[in-house]
């Protein structure tokens, strides 16, 4: 690799590596709950899970939403207009209010969406006691959202990171105290998670936003002193224009893997545990390069704002490389200490044997993700959501949960040609990243082209 390709893979590898730590901490925090609450009871983790599928999907379309502030303050620094960030800022914590509101109803009446779980009544009622005490969260956590959108923008991630990290040490001893109780508290099981998120969330804002208030750094981008400042319908429409692709395309992502789960759970205990076994894994991994996919776009998003097209083009193709590069790696690595990842997570025989098969696709399913995200990322620095939007629910949807659908249950009668059972979901959907990458990679370069 000559110096010209090495200097903007170091530049985005030194962007990526704390949003990397960040998002791990992130996950952390939804590792604990689990096991903490399952220390608890089988009963409060069960609706722990019927829960987190409600408020995930709530949570994760509103904050890819809001993530429309990335390339629009990213391409605004890139053309050093720091004042106008400031006021993209405050019309961005407008659309928090409007989501947060439309969030927060769903939250506390969850009935008509845990009624799809039909669940026993104590499962439902301890599942709306967490999502009521979530709808606390909320508005602390989208407003997270828009400090994190609006550091990664301007090349300041390092501040989320430790934030983010603040907030994992102090979840701990939270969760202890709010699950099982002490120091004049009862016992609140599943629920005291819902209370420590809320509470770390809230800590979590308070602690963005004094930084953003009192730190010199800050001043040049007129975040505060400019007075009331009313929605702009304008700018909410292009908010929104960008915003509701993105957060089609994160929902579409998070369903294509929940339903899959569900489809799969059909097929017995065994089964649905071999796969989740092997679908936390691969969040896990899944990290590296969407960490490398969003410090690419936001210098992507840089250059195109210095009016650098070639630059972009470069920094694009380096993010792309990169990711791919790790990924490759990570998959052989993965392919050659499958047995031990395995046994890390089970020590069962049966659902050791139901995972150990589904890893032959993990490898190439991490690749192909990889190319497929940094894309994603790339395209959205350019202002462009839309097809990929479309792209990402005709492959995930369609490949993905159609095409496995139709192999997990051989409803084709192609076994013993293709893989059946969870194999068969696994297929189909590492066929839906496959296609998805080719798809948004063969836009990319027809949007590079068209702008040179």
């Amino acid at each position: 690799m000559n110096q010209e390709a090495r200097r903007p893979a170091a530049q985005i590898a030194a962007l990526a590596w704390p949003i990397l730590v960040g998002q791990l901490a992130v996950i952390a925090n939804g590792v604990m709950d689990t096991a903490m609450t399952a220390r608890y009871s089988a009963t409060d983790l069960a609706a722990l899970s019927i829960a987190v599928s409600v408020y995930v999907s709530v949570f994760v379309s509103a904050n890819g939403v809001l993530y429309a502030l990335a390339p629009i303050v990213g391409q605004l620094y890139g053309a050093r207009r720091f004042e106008a960030i400031g006021a993209e800022i405050r019309q961005g914590l407008w659309l928090t209010v409007f989501l947060t509101v439309a969030g927060c109803l769903i939250l506390l009446f969850p009935q008509p969406l845990l009624a799809l779980a039909q669940a026993s009544p104590e499962l439902n009622a301890k599942a709306s006691s967490y999502l009521q005490i979530l709808a606390l969260a909320l508005p602390a956590s989208l407003g997270f959202r828009i400090y994190g959108a609006f550091n990664n923008a301007i090349a300041r991630p390092r501040a989320v990171m430790l934030i983010q990290l603040a907030a994992l040490l102090l979840k701990v001893p939270l969760n202890a105290w709010f699950i099982f109780g002490g120091l004049g508290l009862p016992a609140l099981g599943g629920p005291g998670c819902a209370l420590a998120t809320a509470v770390t969330a809230w800590l979590s804002l308070a602690a963005g936003w004094t930084i953003l208030r009192y730190s010199p750094s800050y001043r040049v981008f007129n975040l505060f002193g400019a007075g009331f400042s009313a929605p702009r319908w304008q700018a909410q429409r292009t908010l929104l224009r960008l915003g509701i692709p993105m957060g089609l395309s994160y929902l579409i992502e998070v369903s294509a893997f929940t339903f899959m789960a569900l489809f799969i759970a059909r097929l017995g205990e065994t089964a649905v545990a071999g796969h989740q076994v092997t679908a936390n894994f691969v969040t896990v991994l899944y990290m590296l390069p969407l960490s490398i996919a969003s410090a690419s776009g936001t210098l992507v998003a840089h250059a195109l704002g210095a009016r650098d097209r070639a630059a972009a083009q470069r920094l694009g193709t380096a993010g792309i490389r990169l990711a791919a590069g790790i990924a490759a790696g990570a998959g052989v690595a993965v392919w050659l200490g499958r047995d031990a990842i395995v046994r890390a997570y089970t020590p069962d025989p049966s659902i050791i044997a139901s995972a150990l098969p589904l890893y032959a696709f993990v490898g190439v399913y991490i690749f192909f993700d990889a190319l497929q995200v940094s894309a994603a990322y790339i395209l959205r620095a350019y202002k462009i959501t839309l097809v990929p939007t479309i792209i990402y629910a005709l492959m995930l949807w369609g490949v993905g949960l159609g095409g496995g659908y139709l192999l997990g249950f051989d409803l084709l009668g192609l076994a013993p040609r293709l893989p059946t059972g969870a194999a068969g979901f696994w297929l189909g959907n590492t066929a839906s990243v496959l296609l998805a990458a080719v798809f948004l990679l063969w836009h990319l370069r027809s949007v590079q082209h068209k702008m040179r």
